[in-house]
């Protein structure tokens, strides 16, 4: 396997000679800006030079390349197999509410006797992420690995795209398979925030909506707790995910906000808000974020050699760059500096991340993670 990155600015163009390494057995993949959605030359030129690949990716809320941090530019990682089969699929969302259902018919149309892993994007504005991890679990089996992200669109909530047929289309989600026994993924998810306050009851949600907390209206209570940064919502709302709890376990889930309603004085999350549930603010410093950085990768174990050339997808949540904002970078060299060093890492800051909680478990939705993905084959 060999794997070469580069990236794209405009009015500078790629930062390296895209190399000749097109065929059915490569995989493209492409996370940049969401101004790129009407900025179709990089990716044409893409499909030019790979015409019989594979290539794929999603809008972002920041770029990541190896231990930086760019805006306003693509990441591409052009990675060719020498014993993997892979093939995608992209699929439309138009609301929330077709998430399961997306899931599924991503799967199933990936589902091949010698599937190892599926890596997929979803548009993140349309998506409820619990849904759609659920859809793609039902096709699939429990030892088949599934990760990936929900695109982003930086501070501003607007418009995400997936990559369809290699040109940017928002409303859509879309799903990479991975096939043969060479092929090896692992994956770590970890996050580093901390809960605060009192708990409070969620008592009325529908789905991945919120609507009241103890009985009052969700948005005015956390208005309160915000003060002057509330006028920011949704974008400083992910300052200060949710921690969610049954009580029963010690299994808690952390969402983060991507939409308010003033008029409903609801809030709208990436994922399920579930009624009953235990609801608690969250919050990080600098190096809880780091740590938990450092926590995802050292759950992946990867045994290479020195020849072997190792993919590392990082997608880590937007709100943790807000977080880290003195120096954001910190984060991406304590993911390599836990990984081996022929790594090339690229991903992106999202609206959500996908990945079991354990391994060999179902995927997940996650909120305010640094979510690692590796790729190598075994020689």
């Amino acid at each position: 396997m060999q794997v070469i990155t580069t990236n794209y600015r405009k009015n500078i163009g790629w930062s390296s000679p895209l190399p000749s390494a097109d065929s059915p057995q490569t995989l493209v993949l492409v996370f940049g800006a969401s101004s790129f959605a009407s900025f179709h030359e990089p990716f044409i030129e893409l499909k030019e030079k790979y015409p019989n690949s594979v290539i794929a990716g999603c809008s972002t809320a920041g770029e990541i390349f190896d231990d930086l941090i760019l805006d306003h530019s693509l990441v591409v990682s052009i990675t060719k197999f020498k014993h993997t089969s892979i093939r995608s699929y992209a699929t439309p969302i138009s609301k929330a509410e077709d998430s399961l259902n997306t899931g599924k018919d991503i799967a199933a149309h990936l589902i091949e006797k010698d599937l190892s892993s599926v890596l997929v994007f979803t548009d993140g504005l349309l998506v409820n992420g619990t849904d759609f991890a659920k859809g793609v679990n039902s096709e699939l089996s429990e030892n088949t690995v599934v990760t990936g992200g929900l695109a982003g669109d930086g501070s501003d909530f607007q418009h995400t795209w997936v990559l369809v047929d290699g040109i940017p289309q928002s409303g859509y989600a879309s799903g990479i398979g991975f096939y043969g026994d060479a092929i090896r993924i692992d994956h770590g998810s970890q996050g580093g925030w901390k809960a605060f306050g009192p708990y409070r009851r969620v008592t009325k949600s529908v789905n991945n909506v919120l609507y009241e907390l103890d009985d009052e209206p969700a948005l005015a209570l956390y208005k309160g707790y915000l003060g002057d940064m509330a006028k920011g919502l949704p974008a400083t709302g992910l300052r200060y995910p949710l921690s969610l709890s049954d009580g029963n376990s010690d299994k808690s889930l952390v969402r983060t906000i991507l939409a308010v309603d003033e008029k409903e004085q609801s809030l709208t999350f990436a994922g399920d808000i579930p009624m009953g549930y235990n609801a608690q603010l969250m919050y990080a410093t600098f190096d809880n974020l780091v740590d938990g950085a450092e926590q995802a990768a050292t759950m992946i174990n990867i045994d290479v050699k020195p020849s072997q050339e190792v993919l590392a997808i990082a997608i880590s949540c937007v709100g943790r760059r807000m977080v880290l904002e003195e120096e954001p970078g910190a984060e991406l060299e304590a993911t390599l500096d836990f990984l081996p060093q022929q790594t090339k890492q690229i991903g992106f800051y999202s609206y959500g991340e996908l990945s079991p909680y354990a391994k060999n478990g179902n995927c997940d939705l996650h909120n305010q993670t640094m979510t690692l993905t590796t790729i190598y084959e075994q020689e």
